[in-house]
């Protein structure tokens, strides 16, 4: 195959060239218009004399014919595994591929999309803008997309100056039910409802239903059921049961006929907050760590705090008439009978019996903290004499008692092995300043009797302990010295981290609970993080997948108490997690990814783009499409075909240049000329 192209070469500069024309054609116009003889001739060589100034050649191309590309996207995405879709795809590739085959001087490009990482969805036009810029752009003759047309990139379309076409997979009769939250919150008040917004919709030709079971679990916890009307947006009201994270799991059941139940659930995750969090602090009384329990306490501008400390006890008698006290009377009725209900923790800071309680606010208190209330005891010197609060109805649930014997000497506080593993206590030693933890220098001796022993002190003795009684808990601090750290004698310590779990502990804060099963979404997946305090292995991570496979992947232990187990499959929507007794729900990326947020195939979304394209889309359940040549710029589809522009491409594989006309041909023709000028000037003379 060759092609020649004419090419001129000037012998001088263009515009030197140019002027000299002119000059000769004004000159060639002024003989015509006066009548000169002989002016054609003259003409004629004029014209040959600038002819050859411009040196034309002929430029021969040895052209290799280049063949067209037809680009085509299999769309191999999560939704494109549904129903018979899979089978319909490899059947409209089959046929692509024989009729490219067959047709001449014509290759495929095949490119296959699979889900998204990350987000997930279909990006096609991601793939084909990488494709077009793969090919030489004067070979693409169209583009050719096999998919159900949910397409999630489609502000990334390429410029196409071909057609692009759409082969549609599913069926006509395709339906699904979704379920979807309108609206959650993601924060909560602890103690009131919380409505979400919800709807069941049903998709593509669906069966006419009237209303759908909804079913929602807590935190694991068994399911309730609701009937909603479908394809309406309703408000479902909804009790937390506990402070922190709670995950909220929806449910409608899956129903004979629907593509999917991938999108028949959802997870919320709201964050319950305590509105006001209500504390008791009674000081026995006055001493240096008084302040620091207030400033700990006063700077979480959630506690409400009501702060007592005895100052003039019941048995101080000076004479002074009570009118004249400028003193606040200890409400103890309203305090520890009719209100106790209302606080989240009692603290007793170096309290002991002084006649103020009477036995019975003692029982109230115990009844308080066995159905659910927690107290908090900072013992000083008076806990190991006979006013100690040990002797009274409260040590049936303190967990230490006092040998009655008291450590005036400097004690070092360590934390103990089960006190590693306890999220009170674990990890407290980073913050110890360089040289270690301060000094205490007193220590009531205790023997502990129940719950668990996180730190000791001197010659091993409990310094602090904790239980649970009942609903409630209860931690014991066996010394009134802890605010020796706060003032950095000695270097100090974390006394105030130590305070704040002790007391969040107390207050059931689900982030400090002993026996946990936590999931936390990653950069690399979902991290599981298993907290106990048993010597024994905690059992292996039982995980149930998005799509149902379960899995069992063993746990690291990574800290004392502590394993962790990754899940990295990287498959998007809800994972269900267990662990010996405990199981949690997690929702890596949406519970209904991307893929299945729209599962009806539809060429809606792409026939704004096929229709400036010129391109068409074909349902492939109607059948497949047969293919015709058509000119670049006309419509490219019809009933039952689709068109591909022919390109006719090539690549030059060699040049050659020659002159248009040998140079003494010029100069002959011009010679010729001036001579036939003269000779019918002569004549005419």
């Amino acid at each position: 195959m060759t092609g020649s192209t004419l090419l001129f070469d000037p012998l001088v500069p263009l515009v030197v060239l140019l002027g000299l024309s002119l000059a000769l054609f004004t000159l060639l116009v002024f003989a015509m218009v006066r009548r000169l003889a002989g002016w054609s001739w003259r003409g004629f060589a004029v014209i040959c004399l600038v002819l050859a100034l411009f040196n034309p050649s002929v430029k021969t191309e040895d052209r290799q014919p280049e063949t067209d590309i037809v680009i085509v996207i299999m769309d191999r995405s999560s939704s494109q595994k549904l129903a018979g879709r899979p089978d319909q795809s490899v059947t409209a590739l089959a046929h692509l591929t024989m009729a490219l085959e067959t047709r001449p001087n014509t290759q495929m490009r095949l490119v296959e999309v699979s889900d998204a990482q990350g987000v997930g969805g279909s990006l096609v036009m991601s793939a084909l803008a990488q494709a077009l810029a793969e090919e030489p752009k004067n070979r693409v003759s169209a583009a050719v997309i096999i998919s159900d047309g949910q397409i999630h990139d489609l502000e990334l379309v390429p410029n196409l100056d071909v057609p692009l076409h759409l082969l549609v997979t599913g069926e006509p009769e395709d339906w699904d039910r979704r379920l979807v939250v309108k609206n959650a919150p993601g924060f909560a008040i602890l103690g009131e409802p919380v409505l979400l917004s919800l709807m069941v919709e049903n998709q593509g030709a669906a069966p006419d239903a009237g209303f759908a079971d909804l079913f929602l679990s807590v935190d694991g916890d068994p399911e309730q059921r609701y009937q909603i009307p479908v394809n309406q947006e309703v408000e479902v009201e909804v009790a937390l049961a506990h402070g922190g994270m709670n995950i909220l799991q929806f449910s409608t059941p899956q129903l004979t006929g629907e593509l999917t139940d991938r999108n028949n659930a959802a997870v919320v995750q709201i964050n319950a907050l305590r509105d006001r969090l209500r504390v008791l602090l009674v000081s026995g009384v006055p001493h240096p760590g008084e302040r620091t329990w207030r400033n700990l306490l006063k700077s979480d501008s959630s506690v409400d705090l009501v702060h007592f400390t005895i100052l003039r006890p019941p048995e101080k008698q000076d004479g002074v008439p009570v009118t004249e006290l400028s003193l606040i009377a200890f409400p103890t009725r309203e305090l520890f009978l009719e209100k106790i209900g209302e606080f989240d923790l009692i603290i007793f800071d170096r309290y002991k019996r002084r006649g103020l309680l009477p036995v019975e606010y003692f029982e109230s208190i115990v009844n308080y903290v066995r159905t659910g209330g927690a107290i908090l005891v900072a013992a000083g010197p008076d806990y190991a004499g006979v006013n100690s609060l040990y002797r009274s109805p409260l040590g049936a649930i303190l967990p230490g008692r006092p040998t009655s014997r008291v450590f005036e000497e400097p004690i070092l506080p360590a934390v103990t092995d089960l006190g590693h593993k306890h999220p009170v206590s674990e990890s407290l030693e980073a913050f110890a300043p360089e040289g270690g933890w301060g000094r205490w220098m007193r220590q009531i001796e205790l023997e502990a009797t129940s719950g668990d022993v996180l730190m000791t002190g001197l010659q091993e003795r409990p310094l602090l302990l904790v239980d649970r009684v009942g609903a409630g808990r209860v931690a014991l601090l066996a010394s009134d010295h802890a605010w020796l750290w706060d003032r950095g004698f000695e270097g100090g310590g974390p006394q105030a981290e130590m305070l704040r779990r002790v007391a969040h502990w107390s207050m059931r804060e689900p982030d400090l609970e002993e026996e946990a099963l936590l999931a936390t979404v990653t950069e690399t997946g979902l991290l599981a993080t298993r907290r106990s305090l048993t010597d024994d292995a905690v059992s292996a991570l039982g995980v149930t997948t998005p799509s149902g496979e379960i899995l069992t992947i063993p746990f690291e232990e990574v800290a004392p108490g502590r394993y962790e187990a990754l899940i990295s499959n990287g498959e998007l929507g809800l994972y269900r997690l267990r662990s010996d007794d405990l199981e949690v729900v997690a929702a890596l990326g949406p519970a209904a990814p991307r893929e299945f947020v729209q599962t009806i195939a539809s060429a809606k979304i792409l026939a704004p783009v096929l229709a400036q394209t010129g391109g068409g889309s074909m349902a492939i359940s109607q059948g497949l499409p047969k293919l015709r040549d058509v000119r670049s710029g006309r419509p490219a589809h019809g009933r039952g075909w689709i068109g591909l522009v022919a390109r006719d491409a090539y690549t030059v594989q060699g040049v050659q240049i020659a002159p248009f006309v040998p140079a003494w041909i010029y100069l002959l023709l011009s010679a010729a000329g001036l001579l036939a000028g003269w000779l019918r000037e002569g004549r005419r003379n």
